[in-house]
């Protein structure tokens, strides 16, 4: 894949909470005191490596370079009884909908709004000073306990955008445009293959509800199969409730390219056991205002496929504010 179409929703990193502190073994000297007993601290716990959502960020870029991170180890004890001071804990930002697994290939963790906080590593204990030790029959120990290490390890982060919808359609049908025009997303646009090269969220607000939406790439002809970049992103739509199908109905392949697409959502849930393909389905027919025959196309379509359709376009303001208003009626209905 070249490098302008890279994406950035898997990462492997490893990760190391701190490790304890050591105890220390020390004896108070004190003038006037001549048999000082032992008042060696205790070491300082190790920093927890800490997950949190952030619905700010929407891949995993983050950890392009960044591929090891460690927490603060716990300082060792001191005299006087003093404990060490703990390490920090260091926390990592990542999207909502990221999936976290193990070296193994286990699911251990799933950041949703749900559970936007996780600890991934937890710090090591610090060790136990001399103080700990005194007894009637020792009077003066030297022992004291090292520090645990911090838990660490390697995980795969998976990111699986959380979105209530999700936009689908071949390449250049206007979903970027789509979403653009009805939420308050500004995706970049262009007209060439693979328009969108990273899925762009929006957020539609109508009757005191919000609804995010999320634009998936185009997707090709093999794309289930690992054709095309269309294929990488159909996980991220696994979540959501409905899909916005658009269609570009100035083709004249429009008909065929719909079943195209229909069929890469069929063959992807075979391969990955997920359900895309049975989440209902709003069919808009896009670009109408580009061809003078439009509703002769919409009809075809309806008799061809025996499926409901509506003609849409993303530069008329009354289809915009239809769209809309149909794109919450079909999403709560």
């Amino acid at each position: 894949m070249s490098k302008e179409h890279k994406i950035f929703d898997e990462a492997i990193i490893y990760i190391r909470a701190g490790n304890g502190g050591s105890g220390c073994a020390s004896f108070r000297r004190e003038k006037f005191v001549p048999d000082g007993g032992p008042n060696g601290g205790d070491g300082g716990k190790g920093g927890d490596v800490i997950i949190v959502g952030n619905e700010n960020i929407n891949t995993l870029q983050t950890f392009r370079y960044q591929k090891k991170f460690i927490a603060q180890n716990g300082e060792s004890g001191m005299g006087n009884e003093k404990t060490g001071k703990g390490g920090e804990n260091l926390f990592i930002e990542v999207p909502f909908g990221t999936e976290i697994y193990t070296e193994t290939g286990q699911l251990a963790f799933d950041i949703t709004k749900e559970t936007p906080t996780v600890i991934i590593a937890k710090g090591g204990r610090g060790g136990l000073g001399n103080t700990h030790f005194k007894s009637s029959t020792n009077q003066a120990p030297r022992e004291f306990t090292v520090g645990n290490f911090g838990e660490e390890g390697t995980f795969h982060f998976k990111l699986k955008m959380i979105s209530d919808i999700g936009i689908i359609g071949m390449p250049n049908a206007g979903k970027s445009s789509f979403l653009a025009s009805i939420t308050n997303a500004k995706p970049k646009i262009g007209n060439y293959a693979f328009t969108t090269i990273s899925p762009n969220l929006g957020i539609i607000e109508y009757n005191f509800q919000q609804i995010v939406l999320a634009d998936i790439p185009g997707l090709i002809e093999g794309a289930s199969e690992g054709y095309g970049l269309g294929h990488q992103f159909l996980k991220h739509i696994e979540r959501t409730k409905m899909l916005i199908h658009l269609v570009d109905v100035s083709n004249e392949d429009f008909i065929q390219n719909y079943y195209i697409v229909r069929k890469e959502l069929e063959e992807f849930d075979h391969t990955h056991q997920s359900n895309i393909a049975l989440e209902k389905e709003l069919i808009l027919l896009n670009k109408s205002d580009a061809i003078p025959d439009s509703e002769e196309r919409l009809k075809e379509f309806k008799e061809q496929t025996g499926k409901e359709a509506f003609l849409s376009s993303n530069f008329h303001p009354e289809h915009v504010e239809q769209m809309i208003e149909r794109v919450y009626r079909f999403y709560i209905g």
